[in-house]
């Protein structure tokens, strides 16, 4: 009986989460759903009235192949996949008509389309999409009495659409994307960072096999937060209602490879402290403060990234940090305590530079702070 309960329970909490999760995509569904509902609507319209088609089927289909297949790809990729539907209608229309129809002239069509894009010099994404439309267009409606000269027209008209649609229409705001982005990233580090100052104060090898293993699985969220500034820069440049993000954009644009940098150097550091712990090397609170302060130094570079303000804090943060780690240095340190104090300071440079201080500037600066103890400073109100 206390099984069965256990199970029924199990099952409603996984039929929630289930609920929860499509709910989820739903939402960020969405956008998607209202681009290709609006660009179906305008491809028809612009085919119908404006070109006097009676009956541009192809118009919508192309509008909504080019978005559904670009949702979260650069607009090259967009025109790319134009380029391939517009293709593929042309060349099939023309080799069926002089071939005829059937399952051979089907299977001429589409090699003859394939080897065709492939001499114009063709990308992949146009080869298969070409070749998709030569077989749309010989098994849909193959030309009887002419050559379709409309077919292709709609779908340059559709595509077009599509593309307009996708570059100008419906757009979230960049910096709402950049923000969601870049948090999970930011904070992977900095609790990265963090986890590894507790575990040198308690001595825990758990806690800094745990915070080594969090670092390195952090390339996932790296890799998100770089698509979602492709992404964001596209937006910002061709959408007019978005061209005053494009700077505060930049301030994400400069500081994504050296975080990823940091992050890299982080991995470095948590295997030092779990080799610290492993062989009983002693970590001094120098060393362990300066950890905590290029934590904190993450967490408030992200939140003054969102709020648009110059990153003062995280660059007195960033250099106190390394200022404790050069005085837990020079007071004496096992190699590998060593190691990761070194590498105190090559985050502490990834993060002066992710902040747009000029590489001159950092060394000067780092220097400077590795030779001295820094004075407390009030945090920031």
């Amino acid at each position: 009986m206390h099984t069965t309960v256990e199970a029924l329970t199990e099952l409603r909490q996984r039929s929630r989460a289930d609920l929860s999760d499509r709910w989820r995509r739903l939402r960020g569904s969405l956008l998607f759903a209202a681009q290709a509902g609006v660009a179906a609507s305008l491809a028809w319209l612009a085919a119908h009235y404006l070109v006097r088609h009676p009956h541009p089927y192809f118009a919508p289909i192309a509008a909504v192949i080019v978005l559904n297949v670009s949702v979260g790809q650069r607009l090259r990729r967009a025109v790319e996949l134009l380029a391939g539907v517009a293709l593929g209608i042309l060349l099939g229309d023309l080799l069926i008509y002089f071939t005829g129809t059937g399952p051979w002239q089907i299977g001429v069509s589409v090699a003859f389309v394939i080897l065709a894009c492939v001499f114009l010099g063709g990308s992949p994404t146009v080869i298969g999409q070409a070749a998709s439309s030569a077989v749309l267009v010989s098994t849909l409606a193959p030309p009887q009495s002419g050559i379709y000269y409309s077919r292709f027209i709609d779908a340059v008209v559709g595509g077009v659409v599509g593309v307009l649609v996708l570059a100008l229409l419906l757009q979230i705001n960049p910096l709402t994307v950049m923000k969601r982005a870049a948090a999970p990233a930011f904070d992977c580090l900095a609790e990265g960072l963090r986890d590894c100052a507790r575990a040198l104060a308690s001595g825990s090898l758990e806690q800094a096999q745990a915070a080594l293993n969090a670092l390195s699985d952090a390339d996932s969220s790296i890799t998100r937060f770089q698509d979602a500034l492709a992404d964001a820069r596209e937006t910002a440049t061709l959408a007019p209602v978005r061209w005053r993000a494009r700077v505060p954009l930049t301030e994400y644009v400069d500081a994504a490879p050296h975080i990823d940098h940091a992050l890299r150097n982080a991995r470095v550091l948590a295997r030092r402290t779990v080799t610290m712990i492993e062989d009983g090397e002693e970590a001094s609170p120098n060393l362990i403060a300066s950890l905590q302060s290029a934590a904190e130094a993450v967490a408030v570079f992200v939140r003054e990234l969102a709020a648009g303000r110059e990153p003062d804090r995280t660059r007195e943060l960033t250099l106190a940090a390394v200022a404790l780690a050069g005085e837990a240095y020079r007071r004496g340190l096992d190699f590998s305590a060593g190691v990761v104090a070194a590498q105190v300071r090559t985050i502490g440079t990834d993060l002066m530079l992710a902040t747009g201080v000029s590489d001159r500037a950092t060394a000067r600066l780092i220097h400077r702070a590795a030779g001295r103890v820094p004075r407390p400073s009030r945090s920031a109100g």
